[in-house]
């Protein structure tokens, strides 16, 4: 596997946290100290409906010229999204090996070149290409572990011009707190596919640890990085991501014990059944984060070093929602996740949805 050599070399003394959406269960109410409910800013306008039909929308990145890229996790197609007419397929990625929650999941897009996280038939892995260009695609980074769960998948390119990346554990919990492997972590990555330059530990990829299942990856105004977390049974997280910090899992789930400041605390939390957080975009002052248990949105103020009160808008109005995006004219858009095994399908999902600049 590429750079896992050097992984396994690294003495990376850090622990964990955690993401993936636990199975459907019977609704609970939010637990004591949990985040959840309440009022506040972040509002919407109308919807505007950008595309229907999509199956199990995933990935969303945006080219330079503002067309949207969205990926159907089961079929392993990439469609382009101009707003004007049909969706238009560009791209099927091969090597697809969809089952359970894994298949075509994040996407990005950096100069000419497309990068995708996909489970394939042995590992979940990263790959880029050109559009237009009928090469086979170039692996930049395998051998992150596979499961029918907990596959992680989103990625991102930071503020920094560096391809960020969040894994799952992969039910393999106590990978979450092993330096040497990158399942359960946050990665920071090169355009190339090499740990990045001035990571917390030398020749590794590793940017944090002790995570469960991150779907959800957003920097604010000040580039501070921001992660959505599934919890097991208990809490989802928002959590604020800095660098060799760990996030507790499986040893932590949601708040508590920091075992003397080895564990980063959550700064919200909600009930499962409240938020599943997959989809995670900030705009201005407020982080927008796509639930699908939760079947909302959820926003969150941001307020100086923390988090306010979050607050729930379109609860039950689309179903499950999975990624929320802020376009380059600032219009936040949101994909629903009704056909992906685990919704009440409406007429005309999985949709694209598109709401003028917060």
């Amino acid at each position: 596997m590429r750079a896992l050599a050097a992984l396994a070399a690294t003495l990376f003394v850090l622990a964990a946290c955690g993401t993936s959406e636990p199975p459907d269960q019977p609704a609970r109410s939010p637990q004591p100290g949990a985040s959840g409910g309440g009022s506040g800013g972040g509002a919407l306008g109308a919807a505007e409906e950008i595309a229907t039909g999509i199956d199990v929308p995933w990935g969303l990145a945006f080219l330079s010229g503002g067309d949207a890229l969205i990926a159907e996790r089961d079929s392993g197609r990439i469609l382009r999204v101009t707003g004007e007419g049909e969706p238009q397929p560009v791209y099927e990625v091969p090597g697809v090996a969809a089952s359970g929650e894994g298949g075509l999941l994040g996407i990005a897009a950096r100069g000419e070149w497309v990068y995708a996280y996909f489970t394939a038939a042995d590992d979940n892995r990263i790959v880029r290409f050109r559009l237009g260009n009928e090469s086979a695609p170039e692996v930049v980074f395998d051998g992150i572990a596979k499961a029918g769960f907990h596959n992680g998948g989103r990625i991102a390119f930071g503020p920094d011009g560096l391809l960020y990346v969040g894994t799952g554990d992969a039910g393999e919990t106590g990978d979450s707190q092993d330096p040497a492997s990158p399942n359960g972590k946050i990665l920071r990555l090169t355009p190339e596919g090499e740990p990045a330059p001035g990571n917390p530990t030398a020749g590794s990829p590793v940017y944090s640890l002790g995570h469960r299942n991150v779907q959800g990856l957003a920097w604010d105004g000040d580039d501070r990085l921001f992660a959505t977390e599934f919890g097991q049974n208990d809490l989802d997280e928002v959590n604020l991501i800095e660098a060799g910090r760990n996030y507790g899992w499986p040893e932590v789930e949601g708040e508590g014990d920091t075992d003397g400041g080895r564990f980063t605390n959550p700064l919200v939390t909600w009930a499962t059944s409240d938020a599943s957080p997959s989809g995670l975009a900030i705009a201005g002052d407020t982080l927008y984060v796509a639930a699908l248990r939760g079947e909302r949105l959820w926003t969150v103020p941001i307020e100086g070093d923390g988090l306010g009160t979050p607050a729930a808008l379109l609860t039950n109005e689309y179903g499950r929602l999975r990624t929320v995006a802020v376009a380059p004219d600032g219009s936040l858009w949101l994909t629903t996740s009704n056909t992906d095994g685990r919704g009440d399908v409406r007429d005309g999902d999985d949709r694209i949805l598109r709401f003028a600049a917060p």
